[in-house]
C-alpha cells in the first residue's frame, strides 16, 4: 500500500488534536484515503503532552518540516500571517501540498497563495479555517456545486455567540460575560478579533469567495462588533419576536455582492436563532436546493482537527491514485478581472431596529414618523414604554420595513437633532432570512 507522509507545523490546540485524530483513527483514515497516511515530522517550539510523538521526527525549526524531502503534505497550524505565509509559500515552491486552518492568512493573503499553488500545480486545502468542525467549505464547493448561491448568513464566531447568549438569557452586562468567556478560554486576553467582528470577517470573506466564485476581498467587508449591544436591546428584541445574533452575511444580486458582519435581529422562528453558546451555524440559500442550515462546534482541538484531517485524506487519496490534487477554485490568475463588484453599505437595503430615548411630551412620535416618512421609511412595529417614576424620558423602540441604509442614516441624524430626543439612536439591522 502506498504511503503518504505528513509533516505538521505547530503543536498547539489544533496541532495536537490533529496528531491525535490521525493516530487514533488510523484505520478509518487509511480506508478513506486508500493509502497509509503517516506523520513523519513535527515542527514545534516545544512538545505537547497532549499527544504522542514517539517515532516521529521533531524539529524546533518548523521550516525543517517543509525542507524534509520525505514529507508530501505540510500541515500549517502555527497561526498568524507572517511566518505562516512564508512557510506555506516555501512549501508550495518545493512542490508540496498544504493543509491549513489559518483563516486570517487565507482571508488576507489567499489570492497570492492560491496563485502560487496554481502555478506549481499543488493543492492548498483549508476546511478547518472556517467554522471548525462544520464541513461548510466542502458543502459549498462540492455538495452545492449545482446551485447558484443567492446568499449565506452565519454565526461564525463562538465567543461572540456565547456572550450574546448569556446576555440574552440572563440579562448580564457585556463586560461581565466577556470576563467569564476569558476565564473559560473562549476569548483571548486581547478579545478584539472576536468581539469586534474581525475573526468573523476573515471567515465570511472565504465563504463568499467560494460561494460566488470571486477573489478574496477581506478589505471590502463591513465589520461591526458586539461591544455596544446592551441587555435591554436583547430584551426588546425578544418582546418583538426576534433574537440578536452576530452574523456574517454575504448576498449576491446580479454582479454585485454585499459582505457584512454585524449584530442582527433575526426572527425567533428561524432555527439559527436558537443556536446558542459557543456553537456555530451557517445558512445557505441556493437556487435549486433552497435554504439549508449547517451547525456544529466552531472551534476546539478535535472538531477543527476533524476538518484538517479530512483535507489530508482528500489530498492523500488523490496521491494514492496517482492523480494531481486539484487546486480549489479560489485560484485566480494575476490577470483575472472579476465581473463582480462589492456593494457599498449606503446601497444596502434591509430592515432596522431603532431605540431612542424621548422626552415624554406630546407630538414626539409624530416628529419621528415624519422624518422617517420623508426618507421613504415605514414603521412595522412600535413599543413605547411608560416613564419610570420621577422620570421624563421614555424609551421608544421601532421596527422599520426595508429601507436603503444611506437614507436610514440620514433619518437617524435628523431624529437625533430633535430637541425631544435625548442622546443617540441605537440602530441594529434586521434580516428575515427568507
Amino acid at each position: 500500500m502506498k504511503t503518504v507522509n505528513v509533516g505538521i507545523c505547530g503543536l498547539g490546540t489544533v496541532g495536537s488534536g490533529t496528531c491525535n485524530v490521525l493516530q487514533r483513527n488510523q484505520r478509518e483514515v487509511q480506508a478513506s484515503a486508500r493509502c497509509d497516511v503517516k506523520i513523519v515530522h513535527v515542527g514545534a517550539r516545544r512538545d505537547n503532552a497532549a499527544c504522542n510523538l514517539e517515532g516521529i521526527q521533531v524539529s524546533r525549526d518548523i521550516f525543517e518540516v517543509v525542507k524534509n524531502p520525505e514529507v508530501n503534505i505540510v500541515v500549517e497550524l502555527i497561526g498568524g500571517t507572517t511566518v505562516a505565509k512564508d512557510l506555506i509559500l516555501q512549501a508550495i515552491e518545493l512542490g508540496k501540498h498544504v493543509v491549513t486552518a489559518n483563516k486570517a492568512l487565507i482571508a488576507e493573503h489567499g489570492n497570492e497563495i492560491f496563485a502560487a499553488a496554481e502555478q506549481r500545480n499543488v493543492c492548498v486545502a483549508f476546511e478547518g479555517a472556517v467554522a471548525g468542525g462544520i464541513p461548510i467549505i466542502k458543502v459549498l464547493r462540492e455538495s452545492l456545486a449545482a446551485n447558484r448561491i443567492q446568499w449565506l448568513a452565519g454565526i461564525i464566531n463562538g465567543t461572540g455567540n456565547f456572550i450574546l447568549t448569556e446576555m440574552a438569557q440572563k440579562g448580564r452586562a457585556f463586560d461581565e460575560v466577556l470576563a467569564q468567556a476569558q476565564e473559560l478560554g473562549y476569548a483571548e486576553a486581547d478579545p478584539t478579533f472576536d468581539i469586534e467582528g474581525i475573526d468573523a470577517a476573515h471567515k465570511l470573506g472565504i465563504l463568499a469567495s467560494i460561494a460566488f466564485g470571486m477573489p478574496l476581498r477581506f478589505d471590502r467587508i463591513y465589520t461591526e462588533g458586539i461591544s455596544k449591544i446592551e441587555p435591554q436591546d436583547l430584551a426588546y428584541a425578544k418582546e418583538l419576536g426576534y433574537r440578536i445574533k452576530h452574523l456574517g452575511i454575504a448576498r449576491r444580486s446580479g454582479d454585485k455582492v454585499e459582505m457584512r458582519v454585524h449584530p442582527t435581529l433575526i426572527p425567533e422562528k428561524r432555527l439559527i436563532a436558537h443556536v446558542d453558546g459557543v456553537m456555530n451555524a451557517i445558512m445557505v440559500m441556493g437556487d435549486a436546493v433552497g435554504s439549508t442550515l449547517y451547525s456544529g462546534p466552531g472551534a476546539g482541538s478535535e472538531p477543527t482537527a476533524s476538518a484538517v484531517v479530512a483535507d489530508v485524506i482528500d489530498i492523500a487519496r488523490e496521491l494514492a491514485l496517482d492523480c494531481t490534487p486539484s487546486v480549489p477554485h479560489l485560484g485566480f490568475g494575476a490577470d483575472y478581472v472579476s465581473p463582480i463588484t462589492i456593494q457599498t453599505m449606503d446601497e444596502l437595503e434591509t430592515s432596522y431596529y431603532l431605540r431612542m430615548s424621548a422626552w415624554d411630551r406630546p407630538g414626539v412620535l409624530s416628529e419621528i414618523t415624519q422624518i422617517l416618512s420623508k426618507q421613504g421609511i415605514s414603521i412595522e412595529a412600535l413599543i413605547q414604554k411608560e416613564p419610570a417614576e420621577d422620570q421624563d424620558i421614555v424609551p421608544v423602540i421601532l421596527l422599520t420595513n426595508r429601507a436603503v441604509e444611506g437614507k436610514m442614516m440620514q433619518a437617524i441624524q435628523q431624529i437625533e437633532a430633535l430637541v425631544s430626543i435625548a442622546g443617540q439612536v441605537v440602530s441594529i439591522r434586521l434580516e428575515h432570512l427568507d
